[in-house]
């Protein structure tokens, strides 16, 4: 397909003259070079999203009254009255210290979970290139805006709940933006391994937050956040110079979506599952493939077909098999999650004899994990054709992950490396696998026909209930620190893994049950 090309982004327009003019000798597959660029710009650009959330969770260490275990600044002497209380910044110098950054906390995960929603609804009716660049650019102005309280001594807590505020509104961009982009430069071949290869953003970002906010907390907390700003603006110019969020929209072809089962609508039980089966492996394996690596798509009345091209509403959305399970896993996955995100320096810290730096650098394991797992998920998803199943094995060995490192993890540094890496593949392995492969697979949904544009709201609902979860755990976490000790926060994250497999229950009986159906029809 050669057709028109419509609203070149700038930097795509030079390199098209360079190459043009350099390669027409060259046989090049475009489509190739385009995907790559295209997983390459919005990983990029998502990293930049996690690395300006993870500055306040290293910060939290030398805004509350725990200057001892700091080194203080040249000009401050041994025997100064101010050496122990140097680093205290108000209002977070009291013993109220965890609730007030749990209010931060919460400030900017409810904004974001709220407007999330409407973020999908928006990413879905608007060019995806503008629409990630400004949230970029104005999500990189509001991590600026909180690294210069301390350059101008602001000392107001509403101030930096507001930019906390400001800030989660403008990072629902990323999410919904990212997700469709990719979504429509790939089909479903293989998308569990790529998703999770591509979703190793999340955890790099968060790791490069942590080291970029490690080496300035000590020093100057400010840079801790005004330098991971500027860069999240820059990377947001730069998408906007490159992303093509469609490849219709130079002249390409989309890729080439595998068959669906096509179920009858006048019968919905198994025996109809089996026979569709049947008829699919006899006349086209590919599609029998696609068929079993999402077995949530199978057995079900078609919901709505709309006209091509056409965006659709929430309640739309919230009907296709699947969504409903799977956001409200997500809830309690994310719970736990972000629970680690913005706790977990703190907590290494309060739970050993590590320093503010020692602890932000350590809980990157924690992360590094997470990309381990994120990317075991997607293959055994692919592999196995039971994402639910593959989500509800994570969650199940993650409980007993988390009271091994609770009780254990600060006996050694080598036991606390261990537990860390483990704890980070299954508490992140099956968020990442719902919030990329399943959201992209029910956003294709085969009820929606010919219909296209699902995917930004269907990833919208899942991972703003999800964000809901996001932003009760690290509040929670704040105040049960705070009166009941850190004890009592494992206690409420073991729970939250277990009613996070408990809502997948209904998927898993049903994948498990259609893939003994399909060997035996496969058998005969």
């Amino acid at each position: 397909m050669n057709g028109p090309t419509r609203d070149l982004p700038w930097g795509f327009q030079a390199l098209k003259y360079m190459f043009n003019s350099c390669c027409e000798h060259r046989r090049i597959n475009r489509m190739a070079w385009h995907q790559g660029g295209i997983l390459a710009i919005t990983y990029l650009a998502y990293t930049c999203y996690h690395m300006t959330r993870k500055p306040i969770s290293v910060v939290k260490s030398v805004l509350t009254h725990n200057c001892s275990n700091l080194s203080p600044p040249p000009d401050i002497s041994v025997n100064d009255s101010n050496r122990d209380t140097w680093c205290d910044w108000a209002p977070f110098d009291t013993e109220d210290a965890p609730a007030l950054l749990g209010m931060l906390d919460s400030a900017f995960l409810f904004t974001y979970a709220v407007a999330m929603f409407f973020s999908g609804f928006i990413a879905e009716r608007t060019n995806l290139r503008y629409f990630l660049s400004f949230g970029m650019l104005a999500s990189g102005i509001s991590c600026y805006l909180f690294g210069i309280a301390k350059s101008y001594n602001i000392h107001n807590l509403w101030y930096f709940i507001f930019v906390q505020a400001i800030g989660g509104v403008f990072q629902t961009s990323g999410w919904p933006g990212v997700v469709t982009v990719v979504g429509n430069w790939f089909g479903k071949s293989k998308r569990g391994l790529i998703y999770g290869i591509w979703n190793s953003h999340t955890s790099l970002g968060n790791i490069l937050g942590s080291l970029i906010a490690a080496t300035y907390v000590e020093s100057d907390w400010s840079l801790s956040f005004i330098v991971p700003g500027l860069i999240m603006g820059i990377i947001g110019f730069l998408v906007f110079l490159f992303l093509i969020p469609n490849p219709i929209d130079i002249g390409c072809s989309p890729p080439a979506a595998l068959g669906y089962r096509k179920i009858d609508n006048s019968s919905d039980d198994d025996q109809t599952d089996i026979a569709s089966d049947t008829h699919n492996i006899n006349e086209d394996s590919s599609v029998v493939e696609r068929s079993e690596t999402s077995p949530m798509l199978s057995g079900h009345r078609r919901i709505y077909c709309a006209p091509r091209n056409n965006a659709i509403g929430f309640m739309r959305a919230m009907k296709i098999p699947g969504v409903i399970e799977y956001s409200l896993s997500l809830f309690f996955a994310k719970l736990v999650s972000y629970t680690f995100l913005y706790w977990l320096p703190l907590y290494i810290e309060a739970s050993t004899s590590y320093g503010a730096t020692m602890s932000a650098n350590l809980s990157t394991l924690f992360d590094i994990g997470g990309i381990i797992g994120a990317i075991a998920a997607g293959v055994l998803s692919d592999s196995s054709g039971m994402s639910a199943v593959t989500c509800t094995v994570m969650f199940g060995f993650a409980c007993p992950a988390l009271f091994l490192y609770n009780y254990v993890g600060n006996t050694t540094l080598g036991v606390n490396i261990v537990l860390l890496l483990i704890a980070g593949i299954l508490v992140n392995g099956p968020y990442a696998l719902i919030t990329t492969a399943v959201s992209a697979e029910l956003g294709t949904h085969p009820n929606l026909g010919e219909n296209s544009k699902a995917l930004a709201t269907v990833t919208a609902i899942i991972d703003g209930t999800g964000s809901i979860g996001a932003a009760v755990g690290p509040l929670l976490a704040g105040l049960v620190s705070r009166w009941a000790k850190w004890n009592n926060v494992f206690h409420m994250l073991m729970t939250a893994d277990l009613l996070a497999l408990l809502f997948l229950s209904r998927l898993v009986y049903r994948e498990v049950k259609l893939h003994r159906q399909r060997r035996r029809v496969i058998q005969m």
